[in-house]
């Protein structure tokens, strides 16, 4: 089942507890892409978080991955779906790329697996993404793959003293199906 979960670019793989560090370093950087200020954690708290993480079962349709580049077997992101409600057929995901990595194919190939296993696997119906407003590369990312601006939450988040708006972002299966393949490559 391996093959699933490669691009040409990227694989997805569960975490490992040896992954703590790629975490670490996301977190340093996620701010300036919008995420909320969080105080900083020690790498211990890193260390415990990604072997917990290594040892848990999914919850249900709820999970994360890392990215791992193919050619040098180094994590360049991590995406997950963090939220999926079956009885309705709709779920959101999110997704983060180390600063080094943006704009080699990563994210989208990503993204195509992870819409491919909940489309064509799960059933799903729907994928939904929220975006900050100011985070163009990403908005940029979601159009490209197909999604449509759905909403608009009105400064949604504080960050960095001031209040952003929040970007609702959706694709349904049959526009997946439509623009990207369904199989495996």
């Amino acid at each position: 089942m391996e093959p699933f979960w490669t691009g040409k670019r990227v694989r997805l793989r569960g975490i490992e507890p040896d992954d703590w560090s790629a975490f670490q370093r996301f977190d340093a950087h996620s701010e300036r892409l919008g995420a909320l200020l969080r105080p900083p954690r020690s790498a211990e708290s890193y260390r415990a978080w990604a072997k917990e993480q290594a040892a848990a079962q999914p919850e249900g349709d709820r999970f994360q991955l890392v990215m791992e580049a193919l050619e040098t077997g180094e994590v360049v992101g991590t995406i997950g779906s963090n939220n999926a409600e079956p009885i309705n057929g709709w779920f959101e995901y999110g997704l983060t790329i180390d600063p080094d990595h943006r704009r080699k194919g990563y994210a989208s190939e990503a993204v195509v697996l992870l819409l491919r296993f909940m489309f064509a696997e799960r059933r799903y119906h729907k994928c939904e993404a929220r975006i900050f407003d100011h985070n163009e590369a990403s908005l940029a990312l979601h159009r490209r793959l197909g999604f449509v601006e759905e909403g608009r939450l009105r400064e949604k988040v504080f960050l960095a003293g001031a209040h952003h708006d929040v970007v609702l972002m959706g694709m349904l299966a049959g526009e997946f199906a439509r623009l990207h393949s369904t199989a495996e490559d």
